[in-house]
């Protein structure tokens, strides 16, 4: 068998199934283990108790499907025409949501190709014990996809290709067969700290290294209880992730607008209001996130977290409303709301304070008094 031609072959037909790149490597990715686990023992994984629960086998392919000996690594681009990034952002009365899960939820997508990537293999060779993986099992896909040369670890811990960024999915198929190994990708952050100094939470605790408990992705999707105080002002108007270590990456000014319509932006998130999101009801919220990876996170959350960006948004009678109109639903719910309903509150404080300042002056100006009268 000539693993060379077929590596070249599998190279094609990813191309052909919609993915941008693909990379080759073997299996060893023991110089991992250590950090791994002294960052499980910091405790940066959070409420993930599913991040710890396997070990070392995150680390290890072969025991996720034994006699693997190879790992095809593959990438499939996801930003959206019309991205809107400044405009949702700028807005403190729109949402922001992550780039990536405006459209289609990706894992089934990536996944399927992947199966058919792996049935196109299977008909070159004799014997072939191939397995898919999307997020779908304890792997350490970005040291897997760098060593296959899709590009290196950023200091926000994503993984960075000098011709397109980091706008991405990756996706693993294991195999058993021993193809040709890739060239790992060598890092080229350089002094470069955009993404750490940008970070609105401060997650990023070292280069490469994010404690999740900090991070607004965690926060509003990972993690299903009372967001801490202390986050809540610095989520702004994130209601599902975060994308702003990505946003100032100087390598993502190379990135290009996916040709995969299932990630283009969903019609009922084309204005993003929030008062509007907040006052679709479950059967509402489950229909218009059908298909879409926000829907695991279930009404309650989605109301939780758009609860915190109504309190940062700027006074208004419509959101008030609105969030006292779900008070009851969940003790939890309720902390975010009462929380949220303070800042309103507060803020319309401050403007009556400007607004009984401004009326003292002008009557002071009328009377030709003293300003300090």
């Amino acid at each position: 068998m000539n693993y060379q031609e077929l590596a070249d072959k599998i190279k094609i037909w990813a191309k052909e199934l919609g993915f941008q790149k693909v990379g080759i490597c073997d299996v060893n990715l023991q110089e991992h283990e250590a950090e791994l686990q002294k960052w499980l023992d910091a405790g940066y994984h959070g409420s993930m108790d599913w991040m710890a629960r396997h070990g070392m086998m995150r680390a290890r392919p072969n025991e996720l499907l034994p006699g693997t000996i190879r790992v095809i690594s593959a990438r499939m681009d996801y930003l959206p025409p019309q991205a809107q990034f400044a405009t949702d952002l700028s807005n403190p009365n729109h949402a922001y949501i992550s780039r990536y899960a405006l459209g289609r939820d990706y894992h089934k997508l990536v996944r399927n190709q992947l199966k058919k990537l792996g049935q196109l293999i299977e008909q070159e060779v004799e014997h072939l014990n191939c397995r898919p993986f999307v997020d779908s099992a304890p792997i350490l896909e970005r040291p897997l996809a760098q060593k296959a040369g899709l590009g290196w670890t950023g200091k926000h811990s994503l993984i960075l290709d000098k011709d397109c960024g980091s706008w991405f999915f990756l996706g693993e198929l294991l195999v058993d067969i021993p193809l040709p190994v890739d060239e790992a990708s060598d890092n080229q952050c350089g002094n470069c700290k955009a993404c750490i100094t940008s970070c609105p939470t401060s997650a990023i605790i070292e280069d490469g290294v994010i404690d999740a408990r900090r991070c607004i992705s965690y926060l509003t999707i990972e993690f299903d209880g009372i967001i801490p105080v202390e986050f809540r002002k610095a989520m702004g108007n994130r209601i599902y992730g975060c994308d702003d270590c990505q946003l100032v990456c100087p390598w993502n000014r190379y990135s290009e607008v996916t040709q995969q319509t299932d990630f283009h932006r969903r019609a009922s998130l084309e204005s993003p209001d929030l008062v509007t999101l907040f006052n679709w009801d479950e059967t509402t919220f489950l229909k218009n996130m059908e298909g879409s990876a926000i829907r695991r996170i279930g009404h309650q959350q989605w109301l939780r977290n758009i609860s915190v960006a109504m309190g940062n948004a700027p006074f208004s009678h419509a959101i008030i409303e609105s969030l006292e109109s779900r008070k009851g639903l969940s003790s939890e719910l309720d902390e975010h709301i009462d929380w949220a309903v303070t800042q309103q509150l507060s803020q319309a404080d401050e403007k009556n304070g400007i607004r009984i300042k401004q009326e003292r002056l002008i009557r002071i100006v009328q009377k030709g008094l003293p300003r300090d009268a």
